[in-house]
């Protein structure tokens, strides 16, 4: 293997932030696959990459308070094999309700809507879980617009509280409820409503 391709992938990895998860894809514009194997391979037995499941790699992170290294971020992980796979996913269920502050029950199962295949993969004793959906309920939305909507459904119309609104206003940055306005015309009305409550417009 080339120094030279072995050098640029192992500085990719120092200079980003632990924690970093990666993809073999991650590296295509350094090297093919099997130069790019070879070399995560070796990062791995050199303790600066760890394997979480196969093609994907974290960057650990160690914290000084607990003395030890954290587990690898299930979001991360998903998100690095949507890279991998082009495909795009968005949260769904307890996953969405956590990631947005609606939740505090850990969820057993990371689970996201995705334009791929069902897959499911584990580690550890996490467990991530990708349903297809059509591409329509994704393709297009924002990552933050797709979270909304996910939560929305899981909650259902009868569950979204004043306090619920209050929350995603809160949670949601001018730029991120002007695209939410913009993105989710498609959704079912009373979602929609809900999304111009939580936004700031009026509803219908």
């Amino acid at each position: 293997m080339s120094k030279n391709y072995m050098q640029k992938i192992k500085n990719r990895i120092l200079s980003s932030e632990d924690g970093s998860v990666f993809s073999t894809s991650d590296f295509a514009d350094i090297a093919d696959t099997n130069t790019v194997r070879s070399a995560l391979y070796r990062l791995v037995k050199d303790n600066i990459l760890r394997r979480i499941i196969n093609g994907i790699y974290e960057k650990p992170k160690y914290s000084k308070l607990l003395d030890e290294y954290v587990a690898a971020d299930p979001a991360a992980v998903a998100q690095a094999l949507a890279r991998s796979y082009h495909w795009t996913i968005a949260p769904c269920g307890n996953t969405a309700l956590n990631l947005l502050g609606l939740s505090t029950q850990v969820t057993a199962v990371w689970s996201y809507i995705s334009d791929g295949p069902y897959k499911t993969y584990e580690w550890n004793s996490t467990k991530l879980e990708f349903k297809h959906r059509t591409n329509k309920e994704i393709t297009g939305l924002s990552h933050m617009t797709s979270l909304v909507i996910q939560a929305l459904k899981t909650l259902g119309k009868n569950n979204v509280t004043p306090e619920v609104i209050q929350i995603l206003s809160t949670k949601l940055s001018l730029s991120e409820k002007q695209a939410c306005l913009k993105e989710a015309t498609e959704s079912t009305d009373w979602v929609y409503d809900t999304i111009r409550q939580i936004c700031g417009g009026n509803t219908k």
